[in-house]
């Protein structure tokens, strides 16, 4: 592992992980650049009256870069945020969604981007959008930084997908493990976890 990349010191997590060895799946380089692309590709499909809405919390970081390369690619979308969840405290997902936080924006007409940090039951972006294009968004597109396909619950497909993500509990990026990794600028996942 690179500096950049190097583990946090043991103050800087949960006392439960605190020792924990975290394996890189995406270093910061390689995100950044997938970051770009997927600009492209939101470019490509000619969004008018662009939203973004992230979906928080794990997609904060991910969504920030997002939003920042989009503005130099000459988007300027208007920004909200959604607090969903159907996890709480579990590593599985309960099936059903909440909405904790809800957008002020109104999305009638408008071209709605979703972004999430990981695609796996779909049940969490299903209803997100479903609840969004029941609001009267003209259209309502999906980016999400990971893939774990062969994890889907409900019929739904990204428009855009940074990675394929091999089926572990990933952190860092902006996703955690109870509240601790976040910060961290490459996504890994924890080996002991796995087992």
């Amino acid at each position: 592992m690179t500096e950049e990349n190097a583990a946090p010191t043991t103050t800087d997590v949960a006392p439960s992980y605190r020792d924990a060895r975290i394996e890189v799946l995406f270093n910061a380089e390689t995100i950044a650049a997938r970051n770009r692309e997927l600009v492209e590709e939101i470019v490509a499909a000619a969004p008018e009256k662009l939203v973004v809405i992230a979906v928080l919390k794990g997609s904060f970081v991910f969504a920030a870069d997002l939003i920042r390369a989009m503005h130099h690619a000459g988007l300027a979308p208007e920004v909200e945020f959604i607090t969903l969840s159907s996890y709480r405290d579990a590593r599985v997902s309960s099936g059903q969604v909440t909405v904790l936080r809800d957008i002020e924006t109104d999305v009638r007409g408008r071209d709605v981007l979703l972004i999430d940090d990981i695609l796996e039951s779909g049940r969490t972006l299903a209803f997100a959008k479903d609840l969004l294009a029941a609001r009267g968004a003209r259209r309502v597109m999906v980016a999400v930084l990971l893939e774990k396909p062969h994890k889907r619950a409900v019929q739904i497909t990204a428009d855009f997908v940074g990675f394929p993500c091999p089926d572990y509990f990933v952190v860092g990026y902006g996703m955690d493990v109870s509240h601790a990794f976040r910060q961290l600028p490459f996504i890994g996942y924890i080996p002991e976890a796995e087992k």
